[in-house]
């Protein structure tokens, strides 16, 4: 899923709305298998381009996501040893089961693209194959979506990388189809099953649909009476109540929760505190803040290199830089690798502050706020610690569902 999806209203509007749904009756958390894994529930991070790093997976993990992918990697990038896509693969040593997403339309190279990072950059406990991905430029080379178009295609990738990585689980990220005159998702999974693929993750709209219109649930309920393999659902999972409506209508084996998920972590606590029975605990102000702020944080140290990883020996190197082509590589300062960090984490307060009374001044200043600091004055200004309402804020509309303050 792309950046450009979380421009929409949907995910906000439904965050803001009373908290839906019950808490189960039977109070078990229902665990799941990844091949040879057994993750502690059903409720996933999916992978998320320009938002799966290694900060907001732990966040996640942290709140009770069983399990993070990383973004979309490029096998031909870990084939050829390219410093942004090594870059993806970076990660706390704690974070295990640890799990990617690689893309590309050549078998060959996707198989030798997941060898190298189960190889050389492990330990990695499942890959998944991007065949969901609807972006112009993904699709355009045959990958992502386009995948879909060739069931027969699809069978010979998914094979090729189990054969590759084993024993290493394999699964795969589907769409609907192309478009609506090929809503093909239960042939493409038969075909991912026949390849060898453990499980599939189904985003029940077209490529040509991108991320307009209604996910049609029913599509992954005939998906799952179509394979014996395991079905995760994803689509329109912006609460925790649709997100166990869509298991229950569908009976999916899991939740890949998405744009749910954004600026709102606390959403797979929820999902777990209601599957036990328990009413989930409210996020309080200062929870929510130091969130906020602890995630800036680790946004800082990612871009200081916390994590980096040591390129294997033997392992490709990218193309050495040119003026007049390429991407320059180089370590950043303190000062540099700050200003980064915050202007690529600008996404993530802007997700945060929707839906919250203040939000809409907070976006207002958002772009400038360069620093640590900057965030916490801006924090401070508009969300007090005390809980006030500050005089700028007061005409904006109260949320029907706000951030309790803390006694």
């Amino acid at each position: 899923m792309s950046v450009g999806a979380l421009s929409q209203e949907a995910p906000f509007a439904a965050r803001a709305q009373p908290r839906a749904g019950a808490p189960s009756a039977e109070g078990a958390v229902v665990s799941v298998r990844l091949g040879p894994l057994a993750l502690p529930n059903r409720y996933f991070l999916a992978p998320l381009a320009g938002v799966s790093d290694w900060p907001f997976r732990l966040l996640c993990r942290e709140m009770g996501a069983a399990i993070a992918h990383t973004e979309m990697i490029s096998s031909h990038g870990l084939v050829h040893g390219g410093d942004q896509t090594l870059s993806y693969l970076e990660r706390p040593a704690s974070e295990r089961p640890f799990a990617i997403q690689v893309f590309g339309h050549d078998p060959d190279v996707l198989a030798a693209g997941a060898r190298v990072a189960v190889e050389n950059y492990g330990p990695i406990d499942a890959v998944d194959i991007n065949m969901g991905c609807p972006v112009k430029k993904v699709c355009g080379h045959g990958a992502g979506a386009a995948m879909l178009k060739d069931p027969r295609l699809v069978e010979r990738t998914v094979r090729t990388v189990v054969e590759a990585i084993a024993p290493v689980p394999v699964t795969v990220k589907l769409r609907a189809g192309w478009d609506e005159e090929s809503k093909n998702a239960p042939l493409i999974a038969r075909a991912c099953e026949q390849g060898g693929a453990v499980a599939v993750g189904l985003h029940p709209r077209t490529r040509a649909q991108m991320y307009r219109g209604r996910a049609d649930w029913d599509l992954i309920r005939r998906t799952k009476e179509a394979v014996r393999i395991s079905v995760w659902g994803s689509g329109d999972l912006f609460t925790a109540e649709a997100a166990r409506r869509m298991l229950a209508e569908t009976g999916a084996d899991a939740a890949r929760i998405a744009r749910g998920a954004c600026g709102y972590p606390w959403i797979f606590r929820e999902l777990v505190a209601l599957e036990r029975g328990e009413a989930p605990p409210e996020v309080s102000l200062s929870e929510w803040r130091a969130t906020i702020l602890r995630h800036v944080r680790m946004a800082i140290e990612d871009k200081q290199g916390k994590h980096r990883l040591a390129r294997a020996d033997g392992a490709a190197r990218p193309r050495a830089y040119r003026p007049d082509g390429g991407h320059e590589h180089r370590d950043m300062d303190a000062r540099e690798a700050e200003l980064a960090a915050i202007r690529e984490l600008r996404k993530h307060l802007l997700w945060y502050t929707r839906g919250r009374r203040g939000g809409l001044a907070f976006r207002r200043i958002a772009p400038e706020l360069h620093t640590e600091d900057d965030v916490k004055r801006a924090l401070d200004r508009f969300f007090p610690e005390d809980g006030s309402v500050p005089p700028e804020v007061r005409d904006e509309p109260t949320p029907t569902r706000d951030l309790p303050a803390d006694d």
